[in-house]
């Protein structure tokens, strides 16, 4: 048994295990039980365990009352809209009936429209029409990011509040650099914000079939509520999403803080001289560092600035348009 527990130590200091594999690999049978055991693993759990790390984030504070700017959407009578909407017959594309089921078939559409590549970056000018136009000119592709762009665009084109959504994960170690860009879009015939996801053609429901919120999943997830995805749900009509990987794996790792741009608006992420992007990002009580309300970072070449508020207030984050 001691061999075993040196070899799980070297394992887990090289970082060939996380607490996932720990939990599954079967070698490790004849151990668990063991003390020491215990005293190696249970750190573990704080970095890796996403669900456990996103459980002990659910709070946040409805009284926090930070100076926020106000949430604004570019209606769609703005040209550059008016352009996107004409270029790519966006009317066609979303059908006929009711919001959703246009809002789902636009996502449809951007999802099979550029490939995803997450290793890559995407084109400099970060607009639908440019990025569509030069990667399918160059044979390129387009992160998560870039196709959460892509899909903002074409909703707000079609008069459909949305924004693009950065989901973050706690990494309290600062070595973590993944994070997943999704988009949110009101339903006025619901009432309420909805994930869409077109990196994987995704959408949540509940057990009824009642699509829901990034709010809601969220909060289904921390309390082990009935969760749904989509059947077609997919990576480049290549691999298969499960719920088991999705939700449960990926996106609760990666739904510990939440941030968004406070204009959402056409061309809105392209680096322009002396442009200032000006972000919202939502954090749990857990999180380690609460003492910013805001951040500042400007380029010194090209004086371009981004912004970023903190908050505690998920009534202010998702409030609706």
């Amino acid at each position: 048994k001691q061999p075993a527990l040196e070899y799980l130590k070297k394992a887990i200091q090289a970082g060939w295990y996380d607490y996932d594999h720990i939990c599954q690999d079967n070698d490790l049978n004849n151990i668990r039980n063991e003390q020491e055991f215990q005293t190696i693993v249970t750190p573990l759990r704080y970095v890796s365990d996403y669900m456990f790390i996103l459980k002990k984030a659910g709070n946040y504070n409805p009284a926090d009352n930070r100076s926020l700017p106000k949430w604004t959407y570019q209606p769609a009578d703005n040209p550059k809209l008016v352009a996107l909407r004409k270029a790519f017959n966006l009317d066609s594309i979303a059908g006929k009936g009711s919001d959703v089921f246009r809002m789902i078939n636009l996502m449809q559409w951007v999802h099979y429209l550029v490939p995803h590549d997450g290793e890559k970056g995407n084109p400099a000018i970060e607009n639908a029409m440019s990025m569509i136009r030069e990667c399918h000119r160059d044979h390129k592709t387009l992160n998560c990011r870039g196709l959460a762009l892509v899909l903002n665009e074409c909703y707000l084109a079609m008069g459909y509040k949305s924004r693009i959504v950065t989901c973050l994960p706690k990494d309290s170690l600062g070595v973590d650099q993944d994070c997943h860009v999704i988009d949110i879009v009101y339903s006025d015939s619901l009432k309420k914000w909805l994930w869409m996801d077109p990196t994987f053609d995704g959408y949540m429901m509940n057990e009824n079939g009642d699509l829901l919120s990034i709010e809601e999943v969220r909060d289904r997830i921390i309390h082990d509520k009935p969760l749904i995805i989509n059947p077609d749900m997919n990576w480049n009509r290549q691999v298969s999403e499960t719920k088991q990987y999705y939700l449960y794996h990926y996106m609760a790792k990666n739904l510990y803080m939440l941030e968004c741009p406070v204009n959402s608006e056409y061309d809105m992420e392209t680096r322009a001289t002396g442009k200032t992007i000006a972000y919202i990002k939502l954090l749990p009580l857990d999180y380690f560092d609460q003492s910013k309300t805001l951040t500042s970072s400007t380029s010194k070449d090209t004086k371009f600035t981004i912004q970023t508020y903190m908050t505690n207030n998920s009534e202010l984050f998702w409030q609706k348009p």
